[in-house]
């Protein structure tokens, strides 16, 4: 890319500020348009600079809070936000308000220990970044996002589905009723909002893996519930699969379906991170392979990478029906625009034909 991020930091700490700034130093597609301890002060200077590709928004913080500025930016004049604040804490209502009102990530940050935080969280926070510019070119429907530096710690190097799951041979399910696999990330939880709720009770069960950390699955599984006529709940080991429910893989754990006998449980694991996550959209869609075959229905949604391409294709080689959220509706056209690319997807979707799809069975 010739242009570089430019990134602007709304934050009362100077800490904050101040670390996140020489954390950019090395990055070459970063830069930093600026910071301030408060959005009125953010605001004034966005009047004088201009606005930022991408904003890091605090929560707490004088004369406005981060969630009233949220707000304001995506009223007037939308642009991707992360959200890094102590009181977004895990399965905290600040968290997912922040999701639902149009936040791109959510980065809960410590009350004490905060500098050595966020030099631990690097690769966090620039993925976060460049997740969120692409939100903005998704928007704009321009170039690529910028690549994400592949390597940066042995944590964050890339392992398959087999790490966690091998793969079965390709064999004949006994037909039985369906399963319904989602998955999505960077903007998956406002196209979630938009889908789940429209979905009749009597519907096939749905197992959903969103890229989410520990706690914050809980908190937006518990959101979806109070707002859908079908159950929502965050998948413990051992869940029944059942009709108008929807499970929601935990975060930092990896979720499984598993036949017994002519039903599905699901099974929750551990391991290392595939393609990056955990959970991992290839590791659910595989296990749907394995174990549903042509009974399995998979839809892969927003996000950036390219996690659950594969797995959604070994569903499809395996009879089942498979497609991509359409690029114009995605936050980040990545995950889906991986698919389509290798011939995963039976289809291309809008978040209104994937509801109709579902309603249909």
């Amino acid at each position: 890319m010739s242009e570089k991020i430019a990134l602007f930091i709304v934050d009362d700490s100077a800490i904050a500020r101040t670390t996140i700034t020489a954390m950019l130093e090395n990055e070459t597609d970063i830069a930093l348009h600026g910071s301030a301890s408060d959005p009125i002060l953010a605001e004034a200077k966005f009047n004088r600079i201009g606005w930022p590709d991408v904003i890091i928004l605090d929560i707490e913080m004088p004369r406005m809070d981060g969630l009233t500025f949220l707000r304001k930016i995506m009223k007037e004049h939308p642009t991707p936000v992360i959200i890094c604040s102590s009181v977004a804490q895990s399965g905290s209502r600040n968290a997912m308000e922040a999701l639902s009102l149009g936040a791109v990530e959510v980065i809960a940050k410590p009350e004490v220990g905060l500098k050595s935080f966020l030099e631990e969280s690097h690769y966090t926070l620039i993925h976060a970044i460049k997740a969120a510019y692409a939100a903005k070119e998704g928007m704009k429907r321009r170039s690529s996002p910028p690549p994400l530096k592949r390597v940066v710690s042995k944590e964050s190097a890339k392992l398959n589905a087999d790490s966690v799951l091998i793969l079965k041979p390709n064999v004949t399910h006994m037909r039985t009723h369906s399963v319904i696999a989602i998955g999505s990330s960077t903007g998956g939880v406002q196209t979630l909002e938009k889908i789940l709720p429209n979905l009749p009770e009597k519907i096939p069960p749905i197992l959903i893996t969103q890229h989410m950390p520990v706690g914050f699955t809980k908190s937006l599984a518990d959101r979806l519930n109070r707002l859908c006529t079908i159950s929502v709940k965050e998948a413990e080991n051992g869940d029944k699969l059942l009709n108008g429910r929807a499970l929601i893989a935990p975060g930092d754990k990896h979720m499984t379906l598993k036949r017994s006998g002519n039903s599905y449980i699901v099974e929750i694991k551990d391991g290392p991170k595939v393609s990056r996550h955990k959970p991992s959209v290839d590791v659910l869609f595989r296990s749907c392979a394995n174990e549903a075959g042509a009974n399995a229905v998979g839809f892969l949604l927003t996000g950036m990478g390219d996690d659950g391409a594969k797995g959604l294709k070994e569903m499809l080689e395996r009879g089942a029906k498979t497609y991509s959220q359409d690029e114009e509706s995605c936050i980040v056209y990545g995950m889906p625009k991986a698919a389509v690319e290798i011939g995963a997807s039976m289809g291309i979707l809008t978040p209104e034909q994937i509801i109709e799809t579902i309603k249909k069975g």
